[in-house]
Order: structure tokens, then sequence, then C-alpha cells
């Protein structure tokens, strides 16, 4: 069952097209990778998923309501977002960042309930950040930062979460550690997670739908067998790889072998 739906969204920034035509739809319990070179319009289809832009031509769907008709408190209790950017100007500490997931749940001037601090607690101990809970944002390193940006996703409840670039600061152990995490949760929660990358293997590994952009358009829809051929990485990044299955964990990975040579 699909918790998102886009239908034939469109998206201009002046009179340049960035999306065209745009259609798909987001099922409960998936992942999915959006893969597509720069510019081709995957953070800008990201935005429009939860309403921060609005499309020009076409609409989204949130359980089969257009996402215009629904409240940004509703929004946001329904999808949250973790950006390509962490940089965090004001000192928070960590808790009171990944504490901010609750917001849309709350009243004004209303504490955090019980529920909510059972909540933010269970978020910062799966991600590993119960011991930096009082360290201000500020002080810490880009990927313990990304860690509390998505602490605060999670803490969110969403039924959607929105990640664009979610590894960029992330040393190697905790990207896989944070797309662990994020898998689980998808899987034991029903949740549906959009992921747009260029990390071609993490998103081989993570996701179990694939959409390629080329030409601002989907060129390409559906699992990395299907679409991950050798046409495809050279039709739409101009490199010579071929999809692999790993001996080790029985999962696809991408092998690239470089720049396609005309």
């Amino acid at each position: 069952m699909n918790i998102l739906d886009v239908d034939s969204l469109s998206y201009k920034y002046e009179n340049k097209v960035v999306l065209d035509q745009v259609s798909l739809g987001i099922r409960k319990g998936e992942i999915l990778g959006i893969l597509g070179p720069n510019g081709c319009g995957k953070t800008t289809l990201l935005k429009n998923l939860n309403r921060n832009l609005k499309p020009h031509g076409g609409c989204v769907l949130i359980d089969g309501t257009d996402i215009e008709e629904v409240s940004k408190k509703e929004i946001a209790q329904n999808i949250a977002s973790v950006p390509q950017s962490n940089e965090i100007r004001f000192a928070f500490t960590v808790r009171e960042i990944v504490t901010m997931g609750r917001m849309p749940f709350q009243e004004s001037l209303r504490g955090e309930s019980s529920a909510d601090i059972e909540i933010i607690d269970k978020a910062m101990e799966q991600t590993g950040l119960t011991e930096f809970a009082e360290r201000y944002i500020n002080t810490l390193s880009g990927g313990e930062r990304q860690r509390a940006i998505i602490a605060r996703a999670i803490t969110q409840t969403p039924k959607i979460i929105l990640m664009d670039e979610p590894t960029l600061h992330l040393d190697i152990n905790m990207q896989f550690e944070a797309l662990d995490l994020i898998q689980r949760l998808s899987k034991e929660n029903d949740l549906a997670v959009v992921i747009v990358s260029h990390d071609l293997p993490m998103v081989t590994r993570y996701c179990d739908r694939i959409i390629l952009i080329h030409g601002h358009r989907i060129f390409a829809m559906g699992t990395a067998e299907e679409i991950l051929t050798k046409e495809n990485m050279k039709m739409v990044f101009n490199v010579d790889a071929e999809l692999e299955r790993d001996p080790r964990t029985g999962k696809n990975t991408v092998r690239l072998f470089g720049s396609c040579k005309e």
C-alpha cells in the first residue's frame, strides 16, 4: 500500500525545468533510493514531498490526500526530514535538538510528557548519543551532529523519513550503523524511507527499490537488479560499472571501473 504518491509532478526554477512529469508511489515499509547526476532534481523532488516547495504541475498525495490540503503540523506528524546540511547555528544541547522531534505532537507551552521522554531516550540510545546528551551541538563533529539530526527524525515517530545524503558526514562505521537502524525501523514500523544519495554501493545495499533520474524525468525505476545495468549506468552517470552480489553478505553491490571513454 502506498503511503505517498507523486502524480505528474513538475517544478521549475524561474524558466528552467528541474522536474518534468514525475510520477511514483512510495510504499509503507520500503526504502526507496533516488539516484542521478548533479542537477537532475533529486533534492528538489524531496522538497516537494514535504511541501517545502510547491509544484508547478501535478501533486503529492499523502494517504490519498493532496498535501496542499494538509496542515504543516499534520505534515510534520507524518514526514520527517534529514537534510544534507547539518549546520546548527544556535547552542542547543544534543538532547534539546533530539527533543525538537516531539514538537508537532505537543500543545503550546506544555513540556514533554512521560511518553515523549521515553521516545527521546530511546532515539538517543539507538543512535549512540546518550553520552552526548548535555553536550552543545556545535561542539560535536560533523558525524556526531548528523547522528543527532537522524535521532531527531526518529523521535518524530513519522510514517515517512526523507533523507538527503544522510551519510555524507558520517565515518564508514557509522554509515552502516545509521542505515542498519533505518532499515530495521522501516521493517518493524512500516516506515517508508526515501534516500537521495550519490553513494551507489550504499543505496544498492539498503534500498528495496531505486529510481534513476535523468533529463529531469524518471529514467528507470525498480529493483537494483532491474535498473542498475551497465547500459543504464553508462547513460545516466557515464561510468563503466556492473552490479554484483557480495558473497559474504548475499547483498548486491556496485563495482565501478571508471569513467566511460568515448
